[in-house]
């Protein structure tokens, strides 16, 4: 039983070099039962990129699959194990406490009492789904630098809690019902193919009405809202291989083939074709 083994301190100093502000890694974990449990002397954002882990945390065993988001706080004791066969690969970034302090300080009023500042027993976990994975894996990657410093660090985990979590699927978040559920039947194909038609209409409200919501309540407009859904499962599609640059297009309902490289670009920095390369080659080299 884990709950017999020993515990062990892991401590930032054995992660981060002279002058650094985070750690970063992206490793392929084995089946083999852990040996021992660990709590830490910093923060820790674990993301299961793909397979599935047995996690033991503060006491208890959960599964996590794929798409699994978690906001792992110093106290909390842990151990991961791959789900046998499962090829579990995860992202792991490590991060000071004076960062987080300084987060919560500044930003308290609108992160409240989640992520690394949840009370609850269990760290604050969040399941993201195809789409929304592709975009964790893709902010995070921007960390893969020997850029460590703190307004990188800074930048990463506020970008992670303000548009990779979505705000309007929250349970915290003042967004009012009608829109969050509207931006639930967003990711929808047949919804984001048409567009902010198609948000607007799943609302059943007016479209100014609408409009003025989801720049209060999502920081954007229903059209940014939507193709930001649609270069998702662009990036998602391309990563996967199987269809041509013009099939990904049309899958997110963009048939002007030169506004869909324009947008793709605008939200992941490369063209279509340079992030399906860096993907295989990323894939390769795990």
């Amino acid at each position: 039983m884990l709950s017999r083994m020993k515990t062990r301190l892991f401590t930032i100093d054995a992660y981060l070099r002279p002058g650094a502000h985070f750690h970063f890694a992206r490793k392929t974990l084995d089946d083999a039962g852990p040996r021992f449990a660990h709590y830490h002397d910093f923060f820790e954002v674990l993301l299961v990129e793909t397979g599935a882990l047995d996690h033991w945390i503060n006491g208890r065993w959960e599964r996590l699959s794929r798409g699994a988001l978690l906001f792992v706080r110093p106290a909390d004791t842990h151990a991961l194990s791959a789900v046998a066969g499962s090829r579990a690969r995860i992202v792991n970034i490590v991060v000071r406490p004076d960062t987080v302090d300084h987060l919560g300080a500044r930003y308290g009023a609108d992160l409240g009492q989640r992520f690394f500042w949840s009370t609850a027993r269990l760290p604050d976990a969040r399941q993201l789904d195809g789409p929304r994975i592709e975009r964790a894996v893709n902010t995070a990657m921007d960390l893969q630098t020997d850029d460590r410093s703190l307004a990188r660090i800074e930048q990463f985990l506020l970008a992670l809690m303000t548009r990779v979590v979505d705000i309007s699927v929250d349970p915290t978040s003042a967004a009012p019902d009608w829109l969050a559920t509207a931006c639930l039947a967003a990711r929808d194909p047949q919804v984001f193919r048409r567009g902010a038609a198609g948000l607007v209409e799943a609302s059943r409200r007016g479209h100014e009405h609408v409009c003025r919501a989801a720049k209060r309540h999502l920081g954007m407009s229903p059209t940014d809202y939507v193709n930001r859904i649609r270069m998702e499962h662009a990036a998602m599609l391309l990563g996967d291989g199987r269809m041509s640059i013009e099939e990904v297009a049309g899958d997110c309902g963009l048939a002007n083939l030169s506004y869909f490289y324009r947008l793709f670009r605008a939200h992941y920095g490369t063209t279509p074709r340079e992030y399906r390369r860096r993907h295989a080659v990323e894939t390769q080299a795990v």
